[in-house]
């Protein structure tokens, strides 16, 4: 061990939190969580203590540790999730023992939407959140989670009241007190906590209890004081001891884009966006927020594209002319930076659009072919740093024209977020483009016929089989269905 590392490991908090080993290179290779970190990093390097051989590379390549203090072991384990997803540390996957991830699932469409953890999220409108390395600290997080924000864990709905619902643990979906609006709400802010906003959701039920309180509705500032105190002992539960409000100015990769752009402070919240289509049809943009470095999937935005064709310039220049148009910045604010997925292209297109409304979002680009970032030298608004102090972190730069382009190592913390961004935004876009795809390949020439609505439309599905079969039936046939004015109507579509 190096004397660097052996005076850092002496300055460990006895706190719960996240803690980084790097390799001499800075490159994060693995990610954990502590109940208190002092005592789990300190048993990395005990050398009465017996490790197994993959234990044994990790602990011969860690030149360096970082940490991030949290609240609790429940914020511990949140967190974890989300720097695993970031960085994709080689070690967190040879020592998972070869064990799927799991991921907590909500199903917000359905009357009494259930919370689960899964191994594997499906395409069904559910809501997934992960991937954990471990379903053993998620599920007890939730059970402790359970008693501030009760939800129902009922496949099939019970005849009556179930005991969970008598000791106030779910929302009692088969009951006639049922609030489904008060239970999404319940829910959203379930979600929000887990996503990171603990401060933020127990100040807003602070707020509720003192309304509640002035108004003299004693019984409902007690049920939010005793979700209060559910939060707060989180502190004092155990979740996965030493075997296993977010500080940014630590989080590696905000703090390096400060450092490379010279901001005064970490960038909030970023946003990123991209264009899918196949051939010029079904073409939407995608936009992904990001807040603190980590997903915000209730802010997540999707736009259909009025400019018809194969243009991602034409397009980027319509999805940002939309998303800074007033009613937009007004409801959704303004990011601190715009994360644009491609080139000099696309990004001089969003720059443009941004130009023609008088704004100052600063705005960057990621080129896919070579994970370069794009910069432009007098419009995207940000200050590069110090190019001699660049190359000596190994990172290039190439002028052309009016953009700088910065060849970063792939294994930089700053590339390792705007890759996960640009891939989010990239996913999102995908999926719903995915979906408009699916839904213009089984529309039907009916839908287009006036008068002729989804119950009449699925009369004549089921009575001639399919279109082809109605195409092929007489205007007396289609008269003993729907009546002659209707079947009359109806001929010239099918003839045409």
């Amino acid at each position: 061990m190096s004397p660097k590392l052996k005076e850092k490991l002496a300055t460990l908090p006895k706190t719960p939190g996240v803690y980084f080993h790097k390799n001499a290179e800075g490159q994060i290779i693995y990610v954990g969580k502590a109940a208190v970190l002092r005592n789990r990093v300190r048993q990395y390097f005990q050398e009465s203590r017996f490790r197994d051989t993959k234990t044994d590379l990790l602990v011969s390549e860690i030149d360096d540790v970082d940490w991030i203090e949290v609240d609790s072991e429940v914020d511990a384990l949140f967190l974890e999730a989300e720097m695993v997803r970031r960085y994709l540390p080689r070690y967190n996957i040879l020592l998972r023992d070869d064990k799927s991830s799991c991921y907590i699932r909500i199903s917000f469409k359905d009357k009494a939407p259930l919370v689960s953890v899964t191994r594997r999220p499906y395409d069904d409108g559910a809501e997934y959140y992960g991937p954990f390395l471990q379903s053993g600290p998620v599920r007890k997080a939730l059970r402790y989670l359970r008693k501030a924000f009760p939800y129902s864990t009922h496949t099939t709905l019970p005849s009556r009241a179930c005991l969970d619902y008598h000791i106030g643990l779910c929302p009692g979906p088969e009951t006639e007190e049922y609030d489904r609006a008060q239970y999404i709400k319940n829910l959203k802010r379930l979600v929000a906590y887990i996503k990171g906003s603990q401060n933020k959701v127990i100040s807003e039920i602070e707020k509720e209890m003192h309304k509640a309180s002035k108004s003299q509705s004693f019984e409902q500032a007690a049920y939010l004081r005793n979700k209060l105190l559910a939060l707060r002992s989180l502190r004092a539960q155990v979740l996965f001891g030493d075997k296993e409000a977010l500080d940014l100015s630590k989080d590696h990769a905000l703090a390096d884009m400060m450092d490379l752009f010279k901001l005064s402070s970490a960038p909030r919240r970023i946003e990123g966006f991209d264009i899918s289509h196949m051939s010029g049809t079904d073409t939407v943009a995608s936009m992904v927020v990001f807040v603190n470095g980590v997903a915000d999937k209730r802010n997540y935005r999707k736009f259909k594209m009025r400019i018809p064709g194969n243009d991602d310039f034409a397009h980027m220049n319509e999805v940002i002319l939309r998303r800074l148009s007033e009613k937009n910045v007004a409801a959704w604010g303004i990011p601190a930076i715009m994360l644009i997925d491609g080139g000099k292209g696309q990004l001089g297109a969003a720059i443009a659009a941004r130009d023609k409304l008088g704004l100052t979002v600063p705005m960057i680009g990621l080129a896919k072919k070579y994970e370069e970032i794009v910069v432009h030298k007098e419009k995207s608004f940000v200050t590069i740093n110090d190019k001699k102090l660049l190359q000596l972190r190994g990172f290039r730069t190439d002028e052309s024209n009016d953009f700088v382009r910065l060849d970063i190592p792939n294994n930089a913390n700053i590339v390792k977020l705007l890759q996960r961004i640009r891939d989010e935004s990239h996913r999102f876009a995908v999926s719903y483009h995915s979906v408009l795809k699916t839904s213009r390949q089984t529309a039907s020439m009916l839908d287009d016929v006036p008068g002729i609505g989804p119950m009449t439309k699925r009369k004549l599905l089921i009575h001639f089989d399919s279109v082809s079969g109605l195409k092929l039936a007489t205007e007396t046939q289609i008269a003993e269905i729907l009546g002659k004015k209707k079947a009359h109507k109806l001929m010239p579509y099918l003839k045409g």
